[in-house]
């Protein structure tokens, strides 16, 4: 299995080198604009190959597509990070001709690969690759519910001082820091409901800290988070390239799914070797339902600015 993923900075580079350390793909083709860069960094994943005891190819290419022909999936990171105080919105116009450009290049080099976009503002560029390649539905997925709900876990880990692996919670809607909807009804610790845990105020702040929780993270690095973004994506590639059929949440486009069409946002999805195998429609609640079309609402405004993109 070959995967290959544009932008070797530090989501990019922690991706590549999360899927080698697990040996989810036997190659992997790392991209970036800058000379050199890829290159060097695929030299030093490669250089821990005997001391972690993985086999995985991993190569550089400075803007060469040709050596990412016959990708089975192509992970797009590419695009300039948040800066604190920076909303994901204001990348918009900067990332777009970005990501579309790659897009179509990796496109044409591998023409049955499933596309992951992590590029942000997320469910507009993952909008984007999809209006502009034209592919099925399935094949276009944008990971930030992965990522949302992986931070979810952690804050209720926290907040219950017991194992994140012993919980089960998801976020849906925009990835975005007033768009994400942390499921506080339905998270669980070992199949009970946190809620037997946690008081309201409790599950509150765990949700106000997950919404917010890539701002908290820029404003204490000074770039945006690359370990968990990284590590997300791996895990999506993994259910991937291994046929895995487990439910992630993910930006997908719907037609008519939670009532909505026309957009790309994070709902819950069996991720397989197609990519997006199903959509799995949850019955939320009418406060649930009211908050997801306020996010929709939210994420459609952004997908305006992209009309001269589309173009």
């Amino acid at each position: 299995m070959k995967v290959t993923i544009v932008g070797a900075g530090n989501v990019g580079a922690t991706c590549a080198d999360a899927i080698a350390y697990r040996r989810i793909a036997s190659e992997i083709v790392l991209v970036d604009i800058r000379e050199g860069f890829a290159e060097g960094k695929a030299l030093d994943i490669m250089q821990t190959q005997t001391t972690l005891g993985f086999n995985t190819k991993v190569v550089g290419s400075t803007n060469d597509y040709a050596k990412t022909a016959g990708s089975d999936v192509v992970v797009i990171t590419s695009g300039i990070p948040r800066k604190p105080g920076m909303t994901r919105e204001e990348l918009i116009g900067i990332n777009a001709g970005i990501v579309k450009s790659v897009a179509e290049n990796l496109l044409q080099n591998s023409p049955n690969a499933i596309f992951v976009i992590v590029s942000n503002p997320m469910d507009t560029m993952t909008y984007l690759t999809y209006k502009s390649l034209g592919l099925p539905k399935n094949r276009i997925i944008g990971m930030g519910g992965t990522l949302d709900s992986s931070r979810f876990k952690t804050y209720l880990s926290l907040a219950l001082d017991k194992p994140a692996n012993d919980i089960q919670g998801m976020v849906i809607g925009g990835h975005g820091d007033t768009t994400m909807i942390p499921l506080t009804r339905l998270a669980s610790y070992n199949g009970v409901p946190v809620s037997q845990f946690l008081s309201e105020e409790a599950l509150a702040k765990v949700s106000a800290d997950t919404m917010v929780g890539g701002a908290t993270l820029t404003a204490l690095l000074g770039t945006s988070a690359w370990y968990a973004p990284g590590a997300s994506v791996a895990y999506l590639v993994d259910a991937i390239l291994n046929d895995q059929h487990k439910m992630i949440p993910c930006s997908v486009y719907l037609e008519g799914e939670y009532g909505q069409s026309d957009i790309c946002i994070g709902v819950p999805c069996i991720i397989g070797k197609n990519g997006v195998e199903k959509i799995v429609d949850i019955n939320l609640n009418d406060a649930e339902k009211a908050l997801f079309a306020k996010s929709a609402d939210a994420v459609r405004n952004m997908n305006n600015d992209l009309k001269s993109h589309l173009a």
